[in-house]
């Protein structure tokens, strides 16, 4: 155990949950999670980080502390996204080690403690992957799967397919991830950037324990987008080579038409060909301003240089 100075006090495990509108989910949660905790380590705190819920989530976690002053309470004034949420319990950890779990407990925290076992050995981050995903949609798991195969070749981070949040990290890798000031954050990307000695646990991940998934296909995409244009700048260079070969082709084609005209005589064009190549130019070009557009947006909200969230109290 790693006894911290200041108005610290001694924690030496943290796990970190960011919750929104969980309250059906709280009581399973805490009876599946903190006995396994207790079993790891007489000095352990739970960080929950309620991100700008609206049922009663805050008013049960507050009624929860009486009975568990390890619990501290990170209330967001408003919902922040996932991303930003995790990253306020990341930045309000106290542990030697912490672990970022997801409150509908498809991942089995009867892995915590192998992750903690696995850290005492000498690990810096232990990271759960899953070995299937058969409880998610066909749809899902075709679409995660050309995710991953699409940004591990474009990116210079390889990224572990099906590894989510669910990881342990030392002190130290988790300082170096705090250490990131970047507001589009793709945390499981930036996880595998890091480096540190690394330990995956294959395991089955389960249906959600209760409830209903916050996650919809707008806010997948959006998610996949974020992570290629945060690890990739491949996107934008392929405009380069596409316009080259774009221009190269309509220049020998015009060579074709010059000479055709000269041994056949005046070449009288359709309007259906010309109006076809009108509109394929038209579509490359608005696709290749609409990949600039993700970039440049992104540029955009990195220049303001606004708070990832806002905390709105804390509860310990």
């Amino acid at each position: 155990m790693t006894t911290q100075t200041g108005d610290r006090r001694a924690v030496e495990l943290s796990v970190v949950c960011p919750m929104a509108n969980e309250e059906d989910m709280l009581t399973i949660f805490f009876d599946r999670v903190r006995p396994l905790i207790e079993s790891c380590s007489d000095a352990w705190e739970i960080v929950v980080v309620n991100d700008g819920s609206t049922d009663q989530t805050l008013a049960q976690l507050i009624k929860l502390r009486g009975s568990m002053p390890q619990l501290r309470i990170v209330d967001l004034s408003r919902n922040f996204g996932k991303e930003a949420a995790l990253t306020a319990g990341l930045a309000h950890a106290q542990g030697e080690a912490v672990i970022m779990i997801d409150a509908d407990l498809q991942d089995p925290p009867e892995l915590i403690p192998e992750m903690v076992a696995c850290w005492r050995e000498g690990y810096d981050v232990v990271t759960h992957v899953r070995s299937n995903r058969d409880s998610d949609s066909v749809l899902k798991r075709t679409t995660a799967g050309a995710f991953y195969s699409i940004i591990n070749k474009i990116s210079d981070t390889e990224i572990t397919p099906n590894a989510g949040d669910y990881r342990l990290l030392a002190r130290g890798a988790l300082e170096a991830f705090l250490s990131l000031e970047e507001r589009t954050r793709f945390n499981k990307g930036l996880f595998e950037w890091l480096g540190f000695r690394e330990k995956q646990l294959l395991r089955a991940r389960a249906d959600r324990a209760e409830g209903h998934t916050k996650w919809n296909y707008r806010k997948l995409y959006s998610f996949a987008i974020d992570g290629i244009t945060s690890f990739s700048s491949l996107p934008l260079k392929i405009w380069s080579w596409l316009g080259f070969g774009l221009a190269l082709g309509a220049l020998l084609y015009g060579v074709v038409i010059v000479v055709r005209t000269m041994v056949f005589g005046v070449d009288q064009p359709g309007y259906a060909s010309m109006m076809t190549v009108i509109l394929f130019f038209n579509g490359v070009t608005l696709i290749g301003i609409g990949i600039m557009g993700e970039y440049l947006a992104r540029i955009f909200i990195e220049t303001k240089r606004r708070p990832l969230y806002i905390v709105r109290k804390v509860y310990e």
